[in-house]
């Protein structure tokens, strides 16, 4: 019977040291505007979980769509002009 104390101390022999590299934060960075579209479209579907839309509420939650959309439209958009052109 082999005991579980040996094989944890090679799962966790070498722990990542540090935190998010340069190139992970920038990422980060360049997909923020998506990543608070998306909230945003987030906040306008929770309340609609438990109770039917208004007229208010299916605009606001147009509106999420629509900015969601447009912030992966400029994410793309900026990805393949980094790249060097289109696909």
């Amino acid at each position: 019977m082999k005991n579980i104390v040996a094989l944890q101390a090679v799962v966790t022999a070498h722990p990542p040291v540090g935190g998010p590299t340069d190139a992970e934060l920038d990422a980060i960075e360049a997909e923020m505007p998506l990543i608070l579209a998306e909230v945003e479209l987030l906040d306008a579907q929770i309340p609609l979980l438990d109770r039917p839309a208004t007229v208010l509420d299916a605009r606001r939650l147009r509106r999420a769509r629509r900015r969601v959309l447009a912030a992966r439209r400029d994410l793309l958009n900026r990805t393949v002009a980094q790249s060097g052109g289109a696909a």
